[in-house]
């Protein structure tokens, strides 16, 4: 296994420590541990934190993969597989604890698998299906979307009461929705040989 590929499966393994640190624990069990207690009080923010780095390392994997040469098939399929992983997870995690609502969590977890699966059965054909940078866009807006509201809107609620935090998160979602209509319509007659 490769540098890249290792990268990515270290963001892959970051995805449960993040879960982890997500304050999701019974009053039955944080009353009687100060771990738990402490997580409950600050969780999401360390949450956030191992989100944000974890998102990071999707750009560091693919800057080495492609600066030193090192684009395996494992790695082209590791590498989406970690992005909706880690989106996903944090999505159903905010949809539990009452941070979004689930119609938005859905709508963006269904693109990405439907986009991910339209892929691995055109590459299983050996069809080539266009990428651009509207992919590129949305995952940036969804890392700071929900980054900002794991943070619940700071630092935007010091200097105004617009939740900018869900502000972002739309545009996340409405981007995530665009950016699949676009790539679909881009490789229609691709996608028409199926």
């Amino acid at each position: 296994m490769n540098m890249a590929n290792k990268i990515t499966v270290v963001r892959i393994l970051m995805i449960p420590i993040f879960i982890l640190l997500f304050p999701i624990y019974p009053a039955s069990l944080t009353s009687h541990s100060a771990l738990l207690q402490h997580l409950d009080a600050y969780g999401l923010y360390y949450a956030a934190g191992v989100f944000l780095l974890a998102s990071a390392t999707d750009k560091l994997d693919g800057y080495v993969a492609r600066k030193y040469n090192l684009v395996t098939n494992l790695g082209k399929l590791l590498d989406p597989l970690a992005d909706k992983l880690l989106i996903s997870a944090a999505l159903i995690l905010m949809v539990s604890e009452h941070l979004t609502y689930a119609w938005v969590a859905f709508a963006i977890v269904a693109r990405e698998f439907m986009i991910t699966a339209l892929r691995m059965v055109a590459a299983s054909r050996r069809i080539a299906l266009q990428a651009d940078n509207t992919g590129k866009i949305k995952m940036v807006f969804q890392v700071v979307g929900i980054t900002a509201v794991l943070l619940r809107n700071r630092p935007f609620a010091f200097f105004t009461s617009i939740p900018v935090d869900q502000v972002l998160l739309y545009a996340a979602l409405v981007l995530t929705v665009y950016s699949g209509v676009h790539y679909i319509r881009n490789n229609y007659r691709r996608l028409e040989l199926f």
